[in-house]
């Protein structure tokens, strides 16, 4: 596994000198009330998105983060815990976690809220969490599992699973890409580790998820990342990099395959005041309601008129049909 050695060698030198843009972060960084984020964190927010979502965190969760960065999401995941060993931080780079004790001492100096008590820091690798099972809430990876190879990101999300609490989650964010990527570039060890080239179509991504286990799938949001060019990378053509945030449910797997949504909505319209498909899902009249694509191919198949079906718009918020 050398391409893991580089990838080391990469997040080592990120830890010892922050090289601002290693990732390129596609969202906004939080802004919450009495919430200050030093400087140094921004500069080593090594991520393709977020994973720190309010709704995920109430009743005081046990929150799992692998690959810490300069600790920024620690931070913001800390800003709602904020109990003593409440937020868990893994990684296999000893400069990495060095960097985040430092960084978390500025947090104090900046946040009179924080105490570097509130996170625990663990020398670990994704392929063999130093966690029990069944021991954690909220468990998240930021722009980390892209760059294992299939048989490890199996293993990955495999731990993940194990560690996870019955109805957990898993919050996390990666590249993917739909397109071809040439198996040269797959496998240059440099642009695997720096979130370029090991990137699964979101389709492949979703299926190596619910194979471990998870029953319920959430594609909350899929952004533009980066472009390969032929005028930088020996390829034919321009390959587009998309970024995904999914948040995968250790729910039991139900018997008819896992409930994914990627953000389809249906609408009833007819005369009734509902309509009732007699398998769990009720359609207030003209009142969207947001299914999984399991169900919205069912009502689809249906053929009535007076259901419309959107097309998955790759956001989902909460509150469907499961």
């Amino acid at each position: 596994m050398s391409y893991l050695n580089t990838t080391h060698d990469v997040y080592k030198k990120a830890a010892e000198n922050p090289e601002i843009g290693l990732c390129c972060t596609t969202t906004p960084v939080w802004q919450l009330p009495g919430l200050d984020i030093p400087n140094i964190m921004l500069q080593m927010n090594y991520g393709c998105g977020t994973t720190v979502h309010p709704r995920d965190l109430v009743n005081n969760p046990k929150i799992l983060y692998v690959g810490v960065g300069g600790g920024m999401e620690l931070l913001q995941f800390a800003y709602f815990s904020r109990q003593k060993g409440g937020v868990v931080g893994v990684d296999v780079v000893d400069e990495m976690l060095a960097a985040s004790r430092r960084n978390f001492i500025k947090a104090e100096e900046q946040n009179d809220w924080f105490s570097s008590e509130f996170v625990e820091l663990k020398k670990g690798d994704a392929l063999h969490l130093p966690v029990e099972d069944a021991s954690i809430d909220v468990a998240a990876q930021n722009c980390l599992f892209n760059i294992f190879k299939e048989d490890d990101l199996r293993k990955a999300l495999q731990e993940m699973y194990r560690i996870l609490k019955p109805h957990g989650r898993l919050v996390m964010s990666d590249p993917i890409c739909d397109m071809h990527i040439p198996q040269h570039l797959r496998e240059d060890e440099k642009l695997r580790a720096l979130c370029l080239s090991g990137s699964l179509p979101l389709k492949d991504y979703i299926k190596l998820i619910t194979d471990v286990g998870f029953g319920t799938v959430e594609i909350r949001a899929k952004r533009p990342y980066r472009m390969l060019s032929p005028n930088h990378y020996d390829i034919d053509e321009n390959i587009y990099i998309e970024s995904v945030e999914v948040c995968a449910i250790k729910d039991p797997m139900p018997e008819d395959g896992p409930c994914v949504f990627t953000g389809k909505t249906a609408i009833y319209f007819g005369d009734e005041e509902y309509f009732d498909d007699n398998k769990g899902h009720v359609l207030l009249q003209n009142q969207p309601l947001a299914v999984c694509d399991k169900t919205g191919g069912a009502l689809a198949d249906l053929g009535r008129k007076d259901i419309f079906i959107s097309d998955s718009t790759f956001f989902y918020d909460g509150g469907g049909c499961c």
